[in-house]
């Protein structure tokens, strides 16, 4: 019942806002005209269509919410009007009380706020759908005098977000069981994907762990800042990081004002994508723009600001080497390697033929190469491959579909930082380096480095270790050793008697010839 009652919401709110409207807006027929004027009767849909659909998408909750940021980042799909609008799901959806924050902070720390900090700011700097950032100052302790940013999580999230699960799993089973394509795309498990992200994301402990394990990770590639936790005033509710200046990433204008190299910033942006991918396998995966600032400050000028670090992707070693095979092979052009990579990783039928899928591939990507970002719709090219993987029957991979959302924020952030950036040739020499390093010979002393404190306490071990084998045999080994024994001298005399048998044929036959000579002698 509960999932037909947030059905039903979910119709009422768009026929509220009259999206269905805003959706036969994009359709030039004289009929679907028509009936646009007949849906329209009895509404007041005033209101410009960017205002409708973002109130539309803050009055469904968080998980629509996001969806909006999703497509705020892409300007290449959407009108201006729209995009426009969107782009206040990144920080400026409607904040809750901050009567209710404090309330949450002092019952996390079972502490006054002024017990706390000097100084709090009780005006939201930033709203978010599952929380809202609070400035303030420390009050004393190792960390007292600095500033700081208190992440509040929204209240009352996890039932919110319970419906609506409840409801996209329904939906999945619906997919699996009615569509052709159903158990190819696998939607229960890409629910099952989303589901798991979320539910990490109301955990602002663990948001704070993410953050920490990134922080260490960039540490010696100097192109992007990540704020210190402060792990003293961190709870599963509220979370207290270090309070970092900058300006956000998209206003561009601005930062071209202040003297930002805006091609470099675009060619930074890729790197660190790539090695959070490939070389660590654990990467910031809601990069949308209200999560990224631009350092001003003299000493980390032109340095990327990652906030909000709730939604983390990580990816397997296999993972890892097969994006990375792949990509490499697609930016050399070499499209039966990325066709054999497919059939060999198992994301495509057995008995497919290599020359088909080359074929299909190479007609979907050619086509794009050697040209900048702004004349590349890479939403346009994941449409057509996502045609020709039905047409072939790839499965879809739940793991990687938080990947592919990820890469599509980035192309959204290289398209309104640098339309001519050539995301090919920026991007080609880092995985070409990382596929030298993966193996060669300072990726094999790596492994033995990491393996030598395994190899230290077996290997004094491993005398003594041998003895004892041979003077007490297992008893499983033993018996398993008697039933070979006791075969082995079967078939030692069945060879036996083949091996006598064939001499005395043999024998016999000589035997023959010498007789029959004697007679005709």
């Amino acid at each position: 019942m509960s999932r037909l009652f947030r059905g039903v919401f979910i119709v009422w709110v768009v026929l509220r806002h009259g999206l269905d409207e805003l959706v036969l807006s994009g359709f030039d027929s004289p009929w679907v005209k028509v009936l646009r004027r007949v849906v329209s009767m009895g509404r007041n849909l005033d209101a410009p269509r960017g205002q409708r659909l973002r109130e539309a998408l803050e009055q469904l909750g968080p998980i629509f919410v996001k969806f909006g940021q999703v497509l705020s980042t892409r300007r290449d799909l959407l009108a201006p009007d729209i995009a426009d609008e969107l782009t206040h799901l990144q920080d400026r959806v409607p904040p809750f009380s901050s009567k209710v924050a404090v309330a949450t902070i002092e019952r996390a720390f079972g502490k006054s706020l002024d017990a706390i900090f000097t100084d709090f700011e009780h005006v939201p700097v930033a709203s978010a759908s599952i929380a809202q950032v609070h400035f303030a100052t420390l009050r004393d302790g190792r960390h007292g005098g600095r500033e700081v940013a208190v992440k509040v999580l929204r209240p009352n999230m996890l039932r919110a977000i319970e419906k609506d699960l409840s409801l996209m799993r329904m939906m999945a089973g619906w997919v699996e069981r009615l569509s052709a394509d159903g158990k190819r795309l696998k939607p229960r498990e890409v629910v099952a994907e989303f589901d798991k992200y979320l539910h990490d994301e109301l955990d602002l402990v663990r948001e704070a762990s993410n953050a920490a394990q990134l922080r260490r990770n960039m540490q010696g590639l100097d192109l992007v800042l990540i704020p210190e936790m402060f792990w003293d005033y961190c709870h599963t509710e509220v979370m207290v990081m270090e309070r970092m200046h900058g300006v956000p990433i998209n206003k561009v204008d601005e930062l071209r004002r202040l003297g930002v190299d805006i091609p470099k910033l675009a060619r930074d942006g890729v790197t660190i994508f790539f090695t959070q991918v490939f070389r660590d396998g654990f990467f910031h995966a809601d990069m949308h723009p209200g999560n990224i600032r631009v350092s001003i400050d003299p000493a980390s000028f032109g340095r990327y600001i990652s906030l909000d670090f709730g939604i983390v992707g990580t990816l397997t070693e296999f993972d890892k080497e097969y994006l990375a095979q792949n990509f490499t092979a697609f930016f050399r052009r070499d499209y039966k390697r990325v066709a054999e990579l497919h059939i060999e990783s198992g994301w495509v039928p057995a008995s497919t033929r290599v020359d088909e899928l080359e074929g299909a591939i190479r007609a979907v990507c050619e086509p794009y190469f050697d040209r900048p970002l702004k004349e590349i719709s890479l939403g346009m090219v994941l449409m057509r491959l996502f045609q020709t993987s039905r047409r072939f029957q790839v499965e879809i991979q739940p793991q990687l579909v938080l990947l592919q959302k990820t890469l599509l924020n980035i192309e959204g952030l290289g398209r309104e930082l640098d339309p001519e950036l050539d995301l090919w040739n920026t991007a080609k020499p880092f995985l070409e380096k990382w596929m030298v390093e993966q193996v060669g010979p300072q990726k094999l002393l790596q492994q033995l480095k990491a393996e030598a404190p395994q190899y230290a306490k077996l290997l004094p071990a491993l005398p003594r270790l041998l003895q004892d084998y041979l003077q007490h045999k297992p008893h499983e080994l033993r018996r398993e050793l008697d039933a070979l024994l006791v075969e082995q001298r079967r078939t030692n005399k069945l060879l036996q008697g083949i091996i006598w048998g064939g001499v005395g044929f043999v024998l016999g036959l000589i035997l023959m010839q010498v007789l029959t000579r004697i007679r005709l002698w």
